[in-house]
């Protein structure tokens, strides 16, 4: 087997530029602003590898789930998403433990599952599979995983930027009103599609 950097290249430009007007970039840039990024770029990226070697490994699993199904749990997760960020404590005060959900692990676990139920099926996954079935699975799977990192790491850089300029209490109310429209998205998309 031969490695094709052309076949990478490729793959990070198409996939970066599918995932730039995403919903899970917005959901990264959102929960960005209310967790530690650092701890969300492991979850989103880990579920992003994750699916890139589902897609590149089994490209024609993906057409056989039940998308209904994974649509309605991810449409659940964001407005689930709205209810927090709506519900949360608003006040202004800039401490940094104010302004986070604290711990590795519960804010690995929510961006892990927020990423992992809602990419399935996604235009990023169905393109990954069918670059891999053309160019060759190693340079798709780098190129298409560097990508999907780089698009969350660009979106949680934004959100922190932004939290560090905006009121907290604006963040949350903007943040979860941005959460609710993706769950209605996400249904509209289950229903339509």
């Amino acid at each position: 087997m031969t490695f094709d950097p052309l076949a990478l290249v490729t793959a990070f430009g198409l996939i970066f530029l599918a995932e730039l007007p995403d919903k899970t970039m917005f959901a990264s840039l959102a929960m960005g602003t209310r967790m530690r990024p650092l701890y969300v770029w492991f979850g989103t990226s880990t579920a992003f590898i994750l699916h890139v070697a589902i897609a590149v490994g089994a490209g024609s699993l993906i057409s056989m789930l039940p998308n209904m199904a994974v649509k309605l749990v991810s449409a659940a997760l964001f407005a689930f998403g709205a209810v927090v960020l709506l519900r949360g404590g608003g006040d202004d005060d800039h401490d940094e433990a104010g302004r986070t959900v604290t711990g590795f692990w519960p804010v690995y676990s929510t961006a892990f599952t927020a990423v992992f139920i809602s990419e399935w099926g996604d235009l990023t996954q169905i393109t990954t599979a069918n670059l891999a079935a053309t160019n060759g699975w190693l340079p798709t799977a780098i190129g298409s995983a560097a990508a999907l990192m780089s698009v969350s790491a660009l979106a949680l850089v934004v959100g922190r930027f932004i939290a560090k300029k905006v009121p907290l209490k604006t963040i949350q109310r903007v943040g979860g009103v941005c959460m609710a429209g993706l769950a209605v998205w996400t249904l509209v998309e289950a229903f339509a599609g």
